[in-house]
């Protein structure tokens, strides 16, 4: 038989205690507050109710001192105090009133002793605590969590302003003011002043949506709660929180006021030039927070572009670079960066020998600065995001590389394409974003019903495979193209480097033409090969 598990406390929809409900993983819960005995089972339904205290409202008038809190206050709130034999308060009644009528239906007992609270009458169909006082409209009324922390910002503002609390506490913001939004609704502003632990932070995460545009205001205090101000007599300090309440802007939205630290942030970001002076001209380099896409069709040179980024980053950075290619091994990826870093193509040496490739082995992977995914084949999106923000955040890689997209679409099991791009394009983004790399992405291209991309088709945006969210979501989209089968050597080892997109700079089109040395493997920047038809 599975035994049912505590998950967290709740508020008493009875007894009015914030945190008195227990609530367990099967859906039941039981209120363990003194006198309520609240029940429910796990579908909801009430299952038992104790008997209700009746309404107690017992007392007089008076201050509380070591609240801080005045007579006039308790009066304006028609809190009563109760005092013990020694005359010490023993106990404080905050009476609720009915929505309807200025009738009091129930009440909550605070016994000072313990800080213990119970609820006599019934706190069902009432008002906000205070709710009773207020106009209901005006410029702003104040919303905390605890009837005396209602209490210390009206007397911190001389009982001038509109002030209520929640009956039960944080755990029940949401629902407490969706029962009195179209109340709420009928001040300008709404200051929402809870407590500044988790709850009341959880609690004003739950409630930000509710209200109409622009109405609710966020007031973060330097203490715990308004009371906790009002005792330790902070009260300019609570007065200046209160006026500096921000206004809350949903997700996305970001007053420009606030854009002046994003401004100078983007104006520390520099740009590191690429290897290739007609390539730097027309994008400017490239920098963190970008994602550049470069694409091509089979067997373009792609990877061998690729390979010198790689080199030329371990040297014109002092930046970890993480590399993740998922058509070939640790060594073959390795080998690859030696080689240009060899000027020679040591993958293809038959006889290569440990000790003079040990040297270029040294001066690139053996910096430390390089730091590659140890995978063959296909790999699960999430896998491979978790695997860039490691390399991120855990060995400070500034610089990814991805090659390339379609391997990692391959191992989708939902068999569209199109939705598979979309979606691992827009956490490619968001994690270009968040982490703030520069992340170079391998992609393929479709078929072409023109002239093939092999036989030196060129590239247009429109022809990248599966989805237009790569063109969408990429700050820049490097195209190369080449024709492999021309008779003209120096044409069929050359490649022209294409700008399809660039958000940075704005310029597109050929950039600068690349030949393929096939002794030294390296591809240098050269003049653009005779009869080409390209305008820069």
């Amino acid at each position: 038989m599975q035994t049912s598990k505590f998950v967290k406390h709740e508020a008493c929809p009875v007894c009015g205690s914030s945190d008195a409900l227990a609530r367990y993983s099967d859906g039941s819960a039981h209120c363990f507050s003194a006198g309520c005995n609240h029940r429910e089972s796990a579908n909801g339904e009430v299952v038992s109710i104790a008997e209700k205290r009746p309404l107690e409202f017992n007392g007089a008038t008076a201050a509380i001192p070591e609240r801080r809190i005045s007579q006039a206050t308790c009066a304006k709130f028609g809190v009563t105090v109760e005092f013990d034999r020694s005359g010490t308060i023993s106990r404080h009644h905050y009476p609720y009133y009915a929505t309807d009528t200025n009738e009091v239906k129930g009440s909550k007992v605070r016994v000072v002793q313990n800080k213990d609270f119970y609820a006599t009458g019934t706190l069902q169909g009432v008002g906000l605590f205070g709710q009773n006082t207020c106009r209901g409209k005006g410029k702003f009324i104040t919303i905390t969590e605890g009837e005396l922390d209602a209490m210390s910002v009206s007397e911190m503002f001389d009982n001038k302003w509109d002030v209520v609390s929640l009956r039960s506490g944080a755990s029940s913001a949401a629902k407490e003011i969706k029962e009195q939004l179209e109340w709420l609704e009928g001040y300008d502003q709404v200051v929402v002043c809870f407590d500044s632990d988790k709850a009341g932070q959880t609690a004003i995460d739950e409630i930000k949506d509710i209200f109409s545009p622009s109405k609710l205001k966020i007031c973060t205090l330097p203490m715990k709660d308004a009371s906790e101000m009002l005792v330790a007599n902070k009260v300019r300090d609570f007065v200046s929180a209160w006026w500096d309440a921000k206004s809350y802007q949903p997700d996305g939205i970001i007053c420009g006021k606030d854009t002046w630290d994003a401004i100078t942030g983007k104006m520390k970001v520099k740009s590191i030039p690429y290897p290739w002076q007609g390539l730097n001209d027309m994008t400017k380099g490239f920098r963190p927070y970008e994602l550049v896409t470069i694409t091509s069709g089979s067997g373009m040179g792609k990877s061998q572009i690729v390979r010198e980024l790689e080199y030329y980053l371990l040297n014109a950075t002092e930046d970890n670079i993480g590399i993740l290619a998922l058509e070939e091994d640790v060594a073959r990826t390795a080998l690859g960066i030696m080689s240009v870093a060899a000027d020679c193509p040591l993958h293809l040496e038959e006889d290569l020998d440990s000790d003079a490739a040990f040297p270029f082995w040294e001066q690139t992977l053996g910096t430390g600065r390089f730091y590659l995914f140890d995978h063959w084949g296909s790999t699960s999106e999430d896998k491979l995001l978790s695997r860039i923000r490691h390399m991120a955040k855990a060995l400070d890689c500034k610089w990814i590389i991805l090659d390339h997209l379609s391997i990692v679409v391959s191992a989708q099991e939902n068999g569209d394409e199109r939705k598979a791009i979309d979606a691992i394009m827009t956490n490619l983004r968001t994690l270009v974003q968040e982490l703030g790399v520069g992340l170079f992405l391998v992609s393929h291209l479709k078929r072409t019903t023109g002239k093939p991309h092999e036989d030196g088709g060129r590239i247009s945006l429109s022809e990248l495979r599966g989805s237009q969210a790569i063109a969408q979501l990429s700050d820049m989209v490097i195209g190369l193209e080449r024709n492999q089968q021309d008779e003209d050597e120096d044409k069929r080892n050359t490649t022209t480097v294409r700008i399809l997109k660039n958000r940075y700079a704005g310029l597109t089109g050929a950039a600068c033409y690349l030949k393929y040395d096939r002794t030294t493997g390296r591809m240098a920047e050269v003049a653009a090969p005779k009869d080409v038809d390209d305008d820069f």
